[in-house]
């Protein structure tokens, strides 16, 4: 049925739509004006989680874009001052550092680095850590006893363990703990180290196929982050019910805890709101989606509870490395020179 206005009436719709569509467009523009960009190199089902809690409570839109650590990291660094990120979340700190070593980074503001401790942060206060993890050597126990597990990481060189560990070089959480290595041992020792692991150990494609070697038998032990094994363990356990951790001590080089970084882009056109989106991650509101969530990583805010399944971070005997030192380039460097990359 077609329905005829009068012309009045018709004009008056006419006026309504066009209000309407204005009005649309300015809600649209304003989302535009206070949305903020997020280049998400953490895992995707945490980085949704932050987003939509954080949107959720402060109405200021969150877009994700997904990608890995060094990936994104160089892209900022190409894009420079024409990135449309306004933040930009790692799962280990050498991403930041890149970054950071060419200026792209706004300082985060003293109340939000004031609710994270110095250990979980760099010095220059340039970016601010948003979650942790501890490297560990997942054994398998059917193999393994305690007396007979490495005392320092350092001694998986030894060749009495050739053959025997895994490791997956070529992701970004390997590389961080070789950086970690390196800001802890210094050149000389780190490459030696890299030039018996390519001796020793065997590659495999990601932590979680590493671990999975592990509980199948092909390997003795991996090094790996904590949170594969607790992931495994809360759904099905089947890549890892052979598995024990075994968590390095006396501030060895194999107990370094990884720190996921945050950071406000010097470019961002949204800084204000960038700035908003950290001191909620850092504050009661992110640190509770890791202590409630299944990233199963340590929240690193003050006084913040991590996940009960994991060990406290407290207890871990970890060493202090300043994530400002950690040198994403040398690392490269060594292990290419090693024959890891």
């Amino acid at each position: 049925m077609k329905i005829s206005l009068p012309g009045s009436a018709c004009a008056l719709a006419l006026a309504t739509a066009l209000f309407s569509a204005s009005m649309l467009g300015s809600a649209a523009a304003q989302t535009d004006d206070i949305g903020i960009v997020v280049y998400n190199a953490q895992h995707e089902s945490l980085g949704v989680a932050w987003a939509e809690a954080f949107t959720k409570e402060t109405g200021i839109p969150v877009t994700l874009r997904k990608g890995s650590d060094m990936e994104f990291a160089n892209q900022i660094v190409q894009e420079g001052a024409a990135s449309p990120a306004d933040v930009f979340l790692t799962e280990n700190s050498p991403a930041m550092s890149l970054v950071d070593g060419v200026g792209l980074f706004e300082p985060v503001a003293a109340d939000t680095l004031a609710q994270v401790p110095e250990n979980f942060r760099p010095s220059n206060g340039h970016w601010v850590g948003v979650a942790a993890r501890s490297t560990v050597f997942a054994y398998d126990k059917t193999k393994l006893s305690e007396e007979k597990l490495p005392k320092s990481l350092l001694d998986l060189a030894d060749p009495s363990w050739k053959g025997r560990w895994a490791a997956s070089p070529a992701g970004a959480d390997f590389q961080a703990i070789v950086s970690a290595l390196l800001a802890l041992k210094g050149e000389e020792a780190t490459a030696s180290w890299l030039a018996a692991m390519k001796e020793n150990f065997t590659a495999y494609k990601g932590n979680s196929t590493a671990m999975k070697a592990v509980n199948a038998g092909e390997v003795e032990g991996a090094v790996i982050y904590n949170y594969y094994y607790f992931g495994d363990q809360a759904k099905t356990g089947e890549n890892s019910n052979n598995v024990a951790l075994h968590f390095f001590k006396n501030e060895d080089p194999g107990a370094f805890v990884s720190i996921s970084g945050g950071g406000v882009l010097a470019s961002s056109q949204h800084k204000e709101n960038a700035q908003k989106f950290l001191k909620w991650l850092t504050g009661k509101g992110g640190q509770a989606i890791l202590r409630d969530g299944d990233s199963f990583e340590y929240a690193v805010g003050n006084g913040e509870a991590s996940n009960a399944a994991l060990p406290a971070l407290s207890g871990l005997q970890y060493p202090k490395v300043d994530p400002a030192t950690l040198n994403s380039a040398k690392v490269t460097d060594l292990m290419t020179a090693a024959g890891l990359l």
